[in-house]
């Protein structure tokens, strides 16, 4: 039982090492002047829009840009939990 207790307890603090780490990353992506930046922990860092553009073309950059920078904020994460040898029990 105390083994589970303590693989339990590595796995949490391996957890909060990489959460740690992907939060002083930062993901960036810009489309047709809208610009989204987000940290490794897919939290918004800022968003800069494109005045020019009219509100659904806004929307439409804004929507592409936030999804393409949680997709590179997810390989990101997925980079990093490979390099710290992954999630023990699941390889």
């Amino acid at each position: 039982m105390f083994s589970k207790l303590k693989q339990f307890k590595d796995l949490r603090s391996q957890a909060k090492t990489m959460q740690d780490a992907l939060a002083k990353e930062t993901i960036s992506e810009e489309k047709n002047g809208v610009k989204i930046v987000l940290n490794g922990n897919m939290e918004a860092v800022s968003v800069s829009l494109n005045e020019s553009l009219n509100k659904s073309a806004q929307e439409e950059a804004v929507k592409n840009c936030f999804n393409e920078a949680v997709k590179k904020a997810q390989r990101l994460m997925a980079k990093k939990l490979q390099d710290m040898g992954g999630i023990p029990g699941l390889n």
